[in-house]
């Protein structure tokens, strides 16, 4: 059988896998790497993160390039988040063979045309619907100008997905997703395959917790807004202790927050401190402001925490909703806060996960199927 070599274009470090959009990248890197197939991981240098040894351990090649910030990443004809990348050395790159391309996000599709003129095989793994996404950073941000960018941008990637190719390989991460492009944005070749994840086993404990957890990226306008509505329109209403944790909280969230006596702020956990925040907590409150793409955070809670209570657009089409306490409202997820208080966290809830999660969330099986859409 001939070796399989595929370009992997990512539009970010996907090493360390500490924040939502590195984790599918990172553990799908690793899965194709099992099944023996030979990658050339091309990604974008930018903020923190930089070059990384331990993708080396994955990728036959590693290429970096630097995004194109500021005015040279605007354009008439392309979204800020897709301009921004279209660093030519990349395309360089990519037209040394004729070796299939996986695009990691709509952030990597700058050069998809010029690949399609050369009847190269390109797939789209979409992270969310980005033009619903960037909707919804904008009815959540405070910051004029970056209310501004997001609608800008929003709009434009609107028109822009609208334009991909009707028959071009889109990979989602939910059915929901799924849905949207091919009714909306009317793609005829639309396929959904599920995250690629830390967790391989349900770690979750037996038994009762004293806390309820939120965790996220705080500094994400979304988390911090989904946090002042619990706090404002559920945990007002109950008496159970609440441990908000995750990284980079505003001042003015913090200042929310110290407002709220039974309620307790865990700035920047190191990992192993999030993990027993996640382990130990007796029920996970985690509701979303949008329904596009995948909430891992809920997974993680999951795989290795108690109780999962959430709003309907933290898991629609995801296939999720027999292992959560689904609220529709903020009166009802603090009436099932109520009631799971002091029931415990039991076999039968961690045997429906063990039958559940591995049989959607399974790297390797995920891996082969995405080798044999590709090949």
């Amino acid at each position: 059988m001939s070796e399989k070599r595929i370009h992997i274009i990512c539009h970010d470090i996907p090493w360390p896998a500490n924040y939502g959009g590195v984790v599918d990248l990172f553990y799908k890197l690793k899965a194709l790497h099992q099944e023996g197939v030979k990658i050339k991981l091309h990604c974008f240098l930018y903020g923190e993160r930089e070059e990384q040894d331990e993708l080396k351990k994955y990728c036959e090649e590693v290429y970096y390039y630097k995004r194109l910030t500021g005015w040279k990443g605007i354009s008439f004809s392309k979204p800020y988040i897709v301009q921004s990348r279209s660093n030519p050395e990349l395309l360089i790159k990519l037209l040394q063979d004729n070796d299939p391309v996986l695009m990691e996000g709509i952030h990597c599709t700058a050069f998809l045309t010029e690949l399609l003129k050369q009847d190269r095989n390109v797939f789209l793994r979409l992270h969310n619907v980005e033009s619903l996404y960037y909707s919804h950073l904008f009815q959540h941000e405070k910051n004029l100008f970056k209310k501004i960018y997001f609608l800008n941008e929003s709009i434009f990637l609107g028109k822009y997905e609208r334009k991909l190719p009707h028959n071009l390989p889109v990979i989602t991460v939910s059915k929901n997703d799924a849905h949207y492009y091919a009714e909306v944005f009317d793609k005829t070749n639309v396929r959904f395959l599920p995250v690629f994840i830390p967790a391989t086993e349900v770690k979750a404990k037996e038994g009762i917790g004293d806390y309820c957890l939120y965790h996220g990226n705080l500094a994400v306008a979304e988390n911090e807004k989904a946090v002042i509505w619990l706090l404002k329109n559920v945990f007002s209403k109950i008496n159970m202790p609440l441990v908000i944790a995750g990284k980079n909280p505003t001042t003015r969230l913090q200042n929310i927050i110290s407002k709220n006596k039974n309620v307790k702020l865990v700035h920047n956990p190191a990992e192993p401190e999030m993990a027993d925040l996640i382990s130990n907590a007796h029920i996970h409150v985690l509701p979303s402001l949008n329904n596009t793409g995948i909430k891992l955070k809920l997974i993680n809670a999951l795989f290795n925490g108690r109780h999962c209570v959430v709003n309907e657009a933290a898991i629609e089409g995801t296939g999720l909703e027999a292992v959560c306490q689904v609220g529709v409202n903020a009166n009802a997820i603090a009436s099932i806060i109520t009631q799971l208080r002091y029931l415990p966290f039991g076999e039968e809830e961690i045997k429906l996960r063990k039958e559940l999660l591995p049989e959607i969330f399974d790297n390797k099986k995920n891996a082969r199927q995405l080798i044999q859409w590709i090949w």
